[in-house]
């Protein structure tokens, strides 16, 4: 089995898909080693593992809405396409979407997944419970009235249990409208950064680095937002766009300010659009918001060496959260996204010279893209992080949810 990229072959030794939460809870039991796989949207091998994969896409699939509680209880494998659609039919709706719909909202909320918009938390921002399976095979649920067990187990990296299920906060349906603008001069965006990415209620960049403009401004914005003419100097396509420019808008959600449901608006590709695979890496860097001016121009100085691995940066932002390892944590932050051309071996070579850029701000990498797991100091990016070692010792002393990866963040292998 590969990922969804392709970049990554998953070393297990044996895959089950078990059909029911109960057969999961006995494989994990008996496995010395064990790992969950979701719609395989990572790039590194956070979920990879060398004993027994497990697909949760036999699980059965639940979407059920509380509107007295104004919460919609979701099987972890269910992808936020599938989930919004349900929503949509209720006429309730989630904080926020991903670029992608297709990804599973489990493993989503597990490596502190996002949108954008400085108000908006990421999209584990939404949970009000967990239910996992832990390393003995007991199921539990958490909520957030279980304090500390619940915010060190939501952005979990797959280190204390398998997600089998969650609930989100959900509210009204509404309606949004989204606009593309283009050719905003790099040096208005980075005066007056924290105007630019709130001019509406999800704001994203995309850019290459190179040249004096930042290539396309995407604005979705609320119905009672006004919308915006021009921003800082950039001007309306006149056309629907794609974040790459040579790129057919066919796939891409609706633009030219035209009104219609969240779903249909807050991600970047259309929901009926769920590509099988992309032929891409990425890499992302979440840091505080009032460093963006300062590590933009870190980044933009490496635009020669960075440009001809790009296909395209998106800059995005999000609201703070309480998550022990959420790359959101405490901190409004600003995230630098990177799709990479599939050239792994020159990507992982640049890798490091990005991030020594990027970490005089501060810089938390995204838990399932690429980066470079032996060049962070954890304990003083993320102040809970010796709690959240200590707390995935106690649920997991014989490592089964462990790998390399894990091993390595974690700074040292779990008991065998």
């Amino acid at each position: 089995m590969k990922n969804w990229a392709g970049n990554l072959e998953y070393s297990s030794a044996d895959v089950r898909r078990p059909e029911s939460v109960s057969e999961l809870a006995a494989i994990v039991a008996e496995s010395t080693r064990v790992k969950a796989l979701g719609s395989r949207h990572s790039f590194n091998s956070v979920g990879d593992t060398d004993g027994v994969h497990v697909l949760l896409d036999a699980l059965p699939q639940q979407v059920e809405v509380d509107s007295d509680r104004s919460t919609v209880r979701v099987s972890g494998g269910v992808s936020y396409g599938a989930l919004c659609r349900k929503l949509e039919e209720a006429g309730v709706a989630i904080h926020n979407l991903a670029s992608l719909p297709h990804i599973s909202v489990a493993g989503a909320v597990q490596t502190g997944t996002h949108g954008s918009g400085v108000n908006n938390p990421a999209l584990a921002g939404a949970v009000e419970s967990i239910d996992l399976v832990r390393a003995s095979g007991e199921q539990v649920t958490l909520s957030r009235k279980d304090g500390d067990d619940f915010l060190a187990s939501v952005v979990g990296i797959g280190a204390l249990g398998i997600v089998t299920g969650l609930e989100l906060a959900v509210r009204p349906s509404f309606t949004m409208r989204q606009r593309v603008l283009e050719d905003l001069p790099w040096d208005a965006a980075l005066e007056d950064f924290t105007a630019v990415v709130s001019s509406a209620y999800s704001v994203s960049l995309f850019t290459d680095y190179a040249g004096d403009t930042v290539n396309q401004v995407w604005l979705k914005a609320l119905a009672g937002e006004e919308p915006l003419a021009n921003l800082y100097g950039a001007t309306p396509a006149l056309r629907p766009r794609h974040p790459l420019p040579d790129m057919s808008a066919e796939n891409c959600t609706l633009q030219l300010d035209q009104p219609g449901p969240w779903l249909d608006r807050l991600p970047h590709f259309r929901h009926e659009f769920t590509p099988s695979n992309g032929d891409e890496l990425q890499s992302e860097f979440i840091l505080p918001l009032e460093q963006a001016p300062a590590a933009l121009q870190a980044v933009r100085a490496l635009a020669d060496g960075l440009a001809p691995l790009l296909f395209v940066s998106e800059i995005r932002t999000g609201a703070a959260d309480e998550f022990w390892l959420s790359p959101f944590f405490r901190q409004q932050s600003v995230a630098l996204h990177f799709t990479w051309k599939p050239l792994q071996p020159e990507v992982e070579a640049f890798l490091p010279v990005l991030e020594e850029a990027l970490r005089p701000f501060g810089a938390r990498p995204h838990w399932g893209k690429l980066f470079t797991a032996d060049g962070y100091n954890w304990e003083k990016l993320y102040p809970r992080f010796a709690d959240f070692r200590a707390f995935a010792a106690g649920h997991d002393p014989e490592g089964k949810f462990r790998n390399g990866l894990l091993d390595g963040i974690l700074g040292v292998p779990a008991r065998r």
